[in-house]
């Protein structure tokens, strides 16, 4: 799957990135876990590996990358384990999605629709949950003056340097942001 996502320059979390991110979910323990942004499935099958009691809905809207993501799982045997559905997750009835409320909250969608994804699902994130969201330096984008990146990017970079500042600030969420893989951020749901 490395070697498939670097060769179609598929964006799958990075080798330090995906450890930590494992060494975390294993310290939290979750039972259900919500993945936004399948790509072709690797994040989702790391988890079910690690977690075989767990239980993984993931989303994917790129049909594509759905059809390659299912493939993998099934090849993994991990059909019964992860759900994948094929939807836009800012589109699709999230009222539908079964086994709420969920441990685990994996945004890895598109980055510009951090704050969006986050506002609309949080809601299904247990009380003592964790929302996590991956590449949040953007290859050290989010470093640079805006001027330094291209013009085609620079709405990402604001909108994901904007979700930043805003969910550092979040009154029901202690946040933090660990310089790890390409950034990844954590926000745990405080307790009612």
């Amino acid at each position: 799957m490395e070697q498939y996502a670097l060769e179609h320059h598929v964006p799958i979390m990075e080798r330090h990135g995906i450890h930590t991110f494992i060494g975390l979910l294993s310290l939290q323990k979750p039972q259900n876990i919500l993945e936004l942004g399948s790509a072709i499935g690797y994040s989702a099958i790391r988890m079910a590996e690690a977690f075989p009691n767990a239980s993984i809905t993931t989303i994917e809207r790129d049909s594509e990358r759905f059809v390659r993501a299912e493939n993998y799982i099934r090849r993994a045997g991990l059909e019964q384990q992860i759900q994948i559905i094929e939807a836009d997750a800012l589109e699709w009835d999230c009222e539908a999605v079964g086994k709420h409320p969920y441990d685990a909250l994996f945004i890895d969608a598109a980055k510009g629709q951090y704050q969006r994804f986050f506002e609309k699902y949080e809601a299904f994130v247990a009380p003592g949950g964790v929302i996590y969201c991956d590449n949040m330096f953007m290859h050290g984008m989010v470093l640079k003056d805006i001027k330094e990146i291209p013009r085609r990017k620079r709405t990402m970079i604001r909108n994901l340097t904007a979700f930043t500042e805003w969910i550092l600030k979040h009154p029901n969420f202690e946040t933090h942001l660990l310089p790890v893989g390409d950034g990844l951020l954590i926000a745990i749901k405080k307790e009612a």
